[in-house]
């Protein structure tokens, strides 16, 4: 770390004091890095962690104690962390806006309370601390000049004194100078990215050197001088369609004793030239650069990328390889004409821009898109272009003239030659884009021309593997035209045309152009015709089956678009994907699969896919021999398991036992992420997770805890979190050594991981004996401190899972307390606008306050005025839990008549008319504790409390029966008592 500091760093001069760190991208990167190591290394190291620095970083902080929470001792403006080295002395301490921290688990810690600070604050440390190595290790291990000895002397410091103090160093001198390796690594390779050469530049260096230049003995150079005049806007010389190329200006240099030399200046580099610019750009690249109109100069730019086809042996560019000056573009196509007579299409067949191609295409699209999924492409970055091509790119160069003759054998001969080349190497994309290629077979596909049309598709199929080129595909206008191809009664040109759409049609721009040309009809009916038998199929039948595979997959492409899946639906594609996922050809059912599964998002589609008897075929199919198939067919029982009747079709048709064999295939993560998701889903279910049980699945999921991606983890524990249904399964997750690393994922920051990790913990914590292991690792202060997540889901899991928490702890009142802030964030939650929240936080303040003294302090929080405010609800959950609330804080003082004054009493009246039993169970217990005020007893007989409350009195929930007649006997006692004043 102190060497990238100090080397790889940017600083400012240091005018006043020290220097401090610019604010460039590369300084960002390098604190980012710095970030990261810092807040894993007490996870990642936590003996290391606790090791206690030779002198504290110290440093100015815009921190204020208020954000300091658990294992802090707050006193007015200063803080001290409870831990604290072997001298007594804390860890950390925060006075007068000085920070000095001694250990990496201090650090780690801080800057998870920093939060969005933290960059600030790493940069501060840093500034004040510029060789931090010598303050945690000792001034022999600092960041000197020239050769760095300090890891030699560290080695025969071990060798001479066997201590665990040296050895610890030792570990942590090791941790640091790999850092210092990576941070010093990955700077060069940040920085490499900006070093490019520019206009403004190069124009400096040719003014300096022409001070040097003329007649005269003192002189280096006879002349230098720019071949163009014009100046573009952007400071560039050369053609715009150079610029493309990253070629900025060129020059000739004229010296004393030798003849000219011409050179090109690039982003890349200066580069000398075997002919003469002027010889060069009329010779071959002419062949395949058509220039775009002279209006259309203004609207290009460099292109920062290095020079394509820039020779770096000299011989690339000798007379012998220059072609003559081709004659106009008007010249040749009329002698194309007269040479070739094809079709009127084929006629149309040349090289134009994409300025014009997109227009024409794209010009009459208006529809707002209103799809929310994100598309898979990531934003279209310019390709490096290397200076030593290899023979593959000048091949296909040759290739180009061909293509683009206008004579269709010429053409047909030119499409197979090109298939000769590897197109699936990059070096072949980069050829096909920049000799204009990519327009010619997008033109084909245009023609009457079927052979060529196929011999296009072919081509265009594998090299849409490219994103970039997938890119250029649609810009010019490509998949309207595939999108009619399949209309060709040849059924080769339609699968081709299908297949393409399924590479090109990965984004959602695409997948829109698709559905607005009628695609996703005329790709539907490509399953029509569904084979009867599963082998021995007649060529017809093949050709059908293979038709039927290439409209699938583009149909899978397409349905990640929600307006395209409601389309599939429309144009008949649920009965054909059923019939069609009866084969037994896995080449065709992952494609549906796929597809079925991509749509299973969809309620109607898990309608159909129940009702169409899918469920027994996808669950057939778990047992495949393919992997991938298996995937998709877990994939879609975790969608379609949201559903009760699903679950139960997919128990029903033995699909529990394949799922539960699944789990032993642990290497192949994206099967293991789909079968663990589906388990889940299934899980819900008690039937299922009785049937779970009996396939051992509990103690398989627990040994996936640890050392799985967070797609994984996150389907793992909530399956767990099901399981915990049965009491038996909380005992084997616990003498499973489950209970650990389910309490550690509460540190995480993934949130699906969060929420479900709160419910499996809360779950197990219903056990007293899981409870007391929680306990022990402090999983209720981590419970508490996810009541502080921005993310309604993780507040709610998290709420609820306090509650048996609270219930089980030993000392829970007291365990509490002790939490700084806990109490006071609980009710500061009723606040929240989210009704599960709202609901688990009532939960959790009802077993709060069955401890006097925290009913004491919520008292005091404010807790009955919000409370009181949330009382007009109309959802059940909220109100039973928010009645059993107010019924336990009946307890303490005055709240009784509180309730009543903040007008929360008529409004519990009305929850007795509710369908739901365990809301008038609350509800009556709350209304007795609130009939012991006589203001409050009026209040409840003037809403006609007696007249629901007394069929209650004869419930069989002895609980309802004795709260109900309680309260009718208060109401009864009062209006007596005032009778009997009355009437004396």
């Amino acid at each position: 770390m102190g060497a990238a500091l100090a080397t790889a760093a940017q600083w400012t001069a240091a005018g006043v004091g020290t220097g401090t760190l610019e604010i460039t991208p590369l300084n960002q990167f390098l604190l980012d890095q710095i970030i990261k190591f810092v807040e894993d290394f007490s996870t990642r190291h936590p003996q290391e962690a606790a090791f206690v620095f030779r002198e504290p970083l110290e440093w100015r902080t815009q921190l204020d104690c208020s954000v300091f929470g658990e294992g802090y001792e707050i006193n007015k403006a200063t803080v001290q962390s409870e831990a604290k080295g072997k001298d007594g002395q804390p860890l950390l301490i925060l006075a007068a806006s000085s920070l000095r921290v001694c250990s990496f688990d201090q650090l780690s810690r801080l800057l998870h309370i920093a939060m969005e600070k933290k960059s600030k604050e790493a940069r501060s440390c840093l500034e004040a601390n510029r060789d931090p190595i010598v303050k945690i290790l000792g001034p022999e291990y600092g960041t000197v000049e020239g050769e760095d000895m300090s890891l030699l002397r560290l080695l025969d410091r071990v060798k001479k004194d066997d201590d665990s103090e040296t050895e610890m160093k030792m570990k942590i001198f090791l941790l640091l100078h790999q850092l210092d390796l990576q941070l010093l690594n990955s700077s060069l390779k940040h920085i490499s990215q900006f070093v490019r050469l520019n206009a403004a530049a190069i124009n400096n260096e040719v003014n300096l050197l022409k001070n040097f230049s003329g007649e005269g003995e003192d002189t280096v150079l006879e002349s230098l001088e720019y071949t163009s005049d014009y100046t573009f806007s952007n400071g560039c010389r050369a053609s715009p369609w150079r610029q493309l190329h990253g070629e900025i200006c060129y020059l000739v240099i004229k010296p004393h004793d030798t003849e000219p030399l011409h050179i090109t200046c690039s982003t890349a580099g200066v580069f000398l030239n075997g002919v003469s610019n002027s010889k060069r750009f009329h010779g071959e690249y002419n062949f395949f650069k058509e220039p775009t109109s002279e209006k259309n100069y203004q609207h290009m730019e460099v292109v920062d990328a290095k020079v394509s086809g820039q020779p770096q042996n000299l011989d690339d560019f000798t007379e012998k390889n220059v072609c003559k000056k081709p004659k106009s573009s008007e010249a040749r196509r009329s002698v194309d004409e007269k040479k070739f007579e094809p079709s009127t299409k084929w006629k149309n067949i040349r090289v134009s821009t994409s300025h014009s191609k997109t227009s024409g295409r794209f010009g009459g699209i208006s529809e707002s898109s209103s799809e929310s999924e994100s598309d898979e492409e990531q934003p279209v970055r310019h390709q490096e272009r290397h200076t030593d091509l290899p023979s593959e790119y000048w091949g296909i160069q040759k290739l180009a003239k061909f293509l683009k003759g206008g004579n269709p054998t010429a053409t047909l001969i030119a499409l197979c030659s090109m298939r000769d080349f590897n197109l699936a190497q990059e070096t072949c994309h980069l050829a096909i884009k920049d000799t204009g290629c990519l327009e010619v077979l997008i033109n084909l596909l245009d023609t009457e021309e079927i052979k060529c049309q196929i011999g296009s598709l072919k081509i265009l199929k594998e090299i849409s593997q490219n994103t970039l080129i997938r890119q250029t595909i649609a810009d010019l206008g490509g998949l309207e035209l595939m999108v009619k191809n399949l209309d060709s009664p040849d059924t080769e040109l339609k699968c081709l045309a299908a297949e393409t759409i399924a590479n090109v049609a990965r984004f959602k721009r695409e997948r829109k152009t698709v559905r607005q040309h009628g695609g996703i009809k005329k790709l539907v009916r490509l399953l029509d015709r569904v084979s009867a038998r599963p082998t021995s199929l007649t060529p017809s039948e093949a050709e059908h089956t293979e038709m039927a595979r290439c409209g699938a997959l583009a149909l899978w492409s397409c349905s990640k678009s929600t307006k395209n899946k409601e389309a599939i639906r429309k144009a008949g594609g649920i009965p054909l994907l059923a019939k069609w996922l009866k084969c037994s050809d896995a080449h065709i059912l992952t494609p549906v699969v796929g597809t079925l599964q991509e749509c299973a998002s969809e309620p109607s589609y898990r309608l159909a896919m129940r009702t169409e008897g899918m469920i027994e075929n996808i669950v057939k199919n778990l047992s495949s021999k393919h992997e991938e198939l298996q995937m998709h067919c877990a994939s879609a029982i975790f969608k379609c398991a949201e559903d009760r009747e699903t679950r139960d079709l997919v128990r029903q048709h033995g699909g529990l036992q394949p799922l539960a064999v699944l789990l032993g295939n642990s290497e192949n993560k994206q099967l293991l992420a789909a079968v663990t998701g589906a388990i889940w889903k299934c899980s819900i279910s008690g039937e299922n997770v009785s049937k779970f049980q009996e396939y051992k699945v509990v103690e398989v999921l627990v040994g996936l805890l640890t050392d799985q991606p967070e797609e994984v983890l996150v389907n793992v524990v909530g399956a767990l979190a099901e399981c915990c249904q049965e009491p038996i399964n909380r005992s084997v997750i616990r003498t499973c050594g489950g209970i650990p690393p389910l309490v550690k994922l509460l540190t995480g920051i993934n949130q699906a991981l969060l929420v479900n990790a709160a419910k499996a913990v809360g779950a197990c914590a219903t056990e007293p004996e899981n409870m007391m292991i929680i306990d022990k690792l402090d999983g209720i202060r981590l419970l508490w401190s996810l009541l502080k997540n921005p993310n309604p889901d993780v507040q709610a899991n998290a709420a609820w899972a306090i509650c048996p928490c609270i219930e089980n702890a030993k000392d829970s009142g007291e365990k509490v307390r002790s939490l700084v802030g806990g109490l006071e964030l609980v009710v500061n939650l009723l606040k929240s606008e989210n009704n599960e929240v709202l609901a688990s936080v009532c939960a959790a303040i009802g077993s709060i306050a069955k401890d006097e003294e925290n009913l004491a302090v919520i008292t005091d929080y404010g807790v009955i005025p919000l409370l009181s405010k949330l009382a007009d609800t109309n959802n059940d959950k909220l109100r039973r839990h928010l009645a059993e609330a107010i019924s336990h804080c009946c307890m303490w003082g005055s709240n009784k008549v509180s309730f009543g004054e903040n007008k929360a009493v008529a409004p519990l009246v009305r929850y007795l008319k509710s369908n739901d039993p365990s809301v008038h169970r609350a509800t009556a217990q709350a209304l007795y504790e609130l009939s012991e005020d006589p203001n409050n007893c009026i209040t409840m007989h003037e809403n006609g409390v007696v007249k629901l409350l007394l069929p209650m009195i004869g419930s069989t929930d002895e609980t309802l029966q004795e709260a109900a007649a309680g309260c009718v006997s208060n109401i009864r006692r009062l209006f007596l008592a005032i009778e009997k004043a009355k009437y004396g």
